[in-house]
């Protein structure tokens, strides 16, 4: 059985996205090694130092039973990083902008109805984050349903910035079953911290 994912690639152009690099040791020798088990964006992509406050509207499309799940969910990020949340009044004023779509929704990343992808979200500085409106949502563990918060806890962190994680237990990991509800991982908020240096 195949694992339900989220939709931003583990993969970018031909090369794993896991961080790695290419350290010359005291001895001299040339090695590569993983050196966390987060991950970033190609280029590191990060919002400016000075924009640690950001707000956030949901899409007219978004169901009012999702809304209390994402607010949760920005405050769990909130007290472990450097950033502060807020919701806007509109989506013009938003620098991060929820909604929920299916199949071939303009953003260049279709969705593939229920099972597959769950949701996405993209890199800083663009701040969009879709679910995908054919699955079978819940507001906690619930038997072949998708907990809200926990999709939103993990994509929002894709917001930040944040890659995938190869640790099973992060929230940033690739891929949950139905039913299961997670959270930040000391593994997650280390990333969240390396990519801004705080």
């Amino acid at each position: 059985m195949v694992t339900p994912r989220c939709g931003v690639a583990d993969i970018i152009n031909g090369t794993n996205f896991m961080q790695t690099s290419n350290k010359k040791h005291d001895s001299g020798s040339n090695t590569i090694h993983t050196v966390a088990h987060f991950s970033f964006f190609p280029g590191n992509l990060r919002w400016p130092a000075s924009q640690t406050h950001l707000t956030y509207a949901f899409s007219s499309n978004t169901p009012s039973g999702a809304m209390g799940p994402v607010a949760s969910a920005f405050q769990k990020w909130a007290s472990a990083t450097h950033f502060t949340f807020s919701r806007a009044q509109n989506l013009q004023n938003a620098d991060l902008v929820i909604g929920f779509h299916r199949g071939n929704h303009g953003d260049g990343a279709p969705f593939d109805g229920p099972g597959g992808t769950l949701a996405h979200a993209f890199a800083p500085t663009n701040g969009r984050f879709h679910y995908d409106e054919d699955e079978t949502w819940s507001v906690g563990p619930v038997s072949n349903a998708f907990d809200l918060e926990t999709i939103a806890i993990h994509e929002i962190g894709h917001l930040l910035g944040l890659g995938h994680s190869s640790v099973p237990e992060a929230i940033m990991f690739p891929s949950i079953p139905s039913g299961a509800t997670k959270n930040l991982h000391a593994d997650d908020i280390q990333g969240i911290r390396a990519l801004y240096n705080v």
